[in-house]
């Protein structure tokens, strides 16, 4: 489990690396750039996430595939994945082309609005690319070659930091193009990824004599739409998951800068110890599904209770960090005495909601490799959407508890979310075990 995870939590950090850098390459123009850039991402990646979130079906579906020795159903589950990704390409596209345009529209100032919006449309132009590395991805996963996914975003960080240098600050004889620069770096960045990952899958199949191209299937709308199904909720699932925090951050928006500040620093931490049961939830989604392609109930329901025991132990420590160290981990970002006064008590409750975060995520990747998608969605939007934020926006404007009464609400939320994954995870592995014997 560790070695098939460690390299998808170090992806998942890669991912997080990519606008972290576009960000620190851009800090010397100034504010309005920072500002630009991190706008622009925020709002580029929630049509994206979605159709990210759409392939994962491909999890489920290839992983029990492979597990069952089916080398045609996994070669076929990926050309759907590839047709699905061509029909929503153009839509994401024109979406984020009409974000870019609203953009400077909504009161944003005209510094930040109008390099941010070009940020964006050029942004646009890196959609098939990641659409069809994600698709690429979810494929190597299910069939268990994970480094390469590790290979492929260390290569695309190092072309996006040079690409960055190059064209942010016009070296090497290049225009200087300020945040559009950034923007065409992360692009090519892009296409790297998606080139790298489906060279491997093309030379990992020919090796093994199951070449990955010579009976490339042809489109079948019965498949896309069991993909759909699958991959539906989980697109659901991840845009209630980051509506609601980027709702929180909105929200935090209204309150005084130290307290905006405090929130980003302890969701910036909190981001960053996430990414650990992230990928230990697709290294449960592909044991679940290997196991279960393979008629070995009992081998799944191990593997997702061991990920989830990785997973809250990871977090326990994270948490005990957050208790022990809150102003050594704030310090970090800033020694603002006002903010370090915040922060401590704001890490305190990030460190409550570790377990649980831990506990959903992977729980959510467990289900994944049963199939089950539709739980995941309904309890992040009951959780988050019905309890926790209403509860939350409520403690931090109408009682007064201002950024605490907000992650207060979050906290709840992840607590219900989480309790609710893992009694469904408990169910449905046990009547998996069940119904195969009957």
């Amino acid at each position: 489990m560790t070695v098939l995870a460690f390299p998808v939590v170090l992806s998942e950090i890669g991912w997080m690396l990519q606008a972290i850098v576009d960000t620190i390459m851009v800090g010397n123009l100034g504010p309005a750039a920072i500002g630009a850039v991190a706008l622009g991402n925020a709002v580029y990646y929630t049509p994206s996430l979605f159709g990210i979130g759409l392939l994962l079906g491909l999890d489920t579906l290839i992983s029990q595939a492979y597990g069952r020795g089916d080398h045609e159903a996994t070669h076929h589950w990926l050309a759907q994945g590839v047709y699905l990704v061509a029909v929503i390409t153009l839509p994401l596209m024109l979406l984020g082309l009409a974000e870019s345009l609203v953009l400077t529209h909504v009161g944003i100032g005209h510094e930040v609005a109008a390099p941010a919006a070009s940020y964006l449309r050029i942004s646009t132009l890196g959609t098939l690319p990641l659409l069809l590395y994600a698709a690429a991805r979810r494929y190597l996963q299910g069939v268990g070659q994970v480094r390469v996914i590790t290979v492929a975003f260390v290569v695309a960080n190092l072309l996006n930091w040079f690409g960055n240098w190059v064209l942010i600050y016009g070296k090497l004889g290049f225009p200087r193009l300020g945040t559009d620069g950034s923007a065409i770096s992360t692009v090519i960045a892009r296409i790297s990824m998606g080139v790298i990952l489906f060279g491997f899958a093309w030379r990992y199949e020919r090796k093994r004599g199951h070449p990955l191209f010579a009976h490339w299937a042809r489109p079948s709308v019965l498949k896309i739409k069991q993909l759909c199904r699958l991959g539906l909720p989980a697109a659901g699932q991840i845009v209630l998951e980051v509506g609601a925090w980027n709702l929180a951050t909105i929200a935090a928006g209204w309150l005084p800068p130290v307290e905006l500040a405090t929130h980003q620093i302890a969701l910036n931490y909190a981001a960053f110890t996430y990414m650990v049961p992230l990928g230990l939830s697709s290294a449960a989604a592909v044991s679940v599904g290997h196991a279960i392609g393979a008629g070995d109930t009992a081998k799944a329901r191990r593997a997702g209770w061991l990920a989830l025991a990785l997973g809250t132990a990871f977090m326990c420590l994270a948490a005990i960090a957050f208790f022990v160290a809150p102003k050594a981990l704030i310090a970090l970002y800033t020694r603002d005495a006002a903010v370090m006064a915040v922060g401590p008590s704001l890490l305190g409750l990030a460190a409550i909601f570790q377990v649980f975060d831990g506990i959903q995520t992977v729980s959510t990747g467990s289900l994944r490799g049963l199939g089950e998608t539709r739980t995941p969605m309904w309890a992040n939007l009951i959780g988050y959407w019905v309890i926790g934020l209403p509860l939350g926006i409520s403690l931090c404007f109408v009682a007064h508890q201002g950024i605490h009464g907000l992650w207060i609400g979050l906290t709840v939320a992840l607590i219900v979310i989480a309790s609710t994954l893992l009694w469904r995870w408990n169910r449905d592995s046990q009547k998996q075990g069940i119904g195969n014997r009957e």
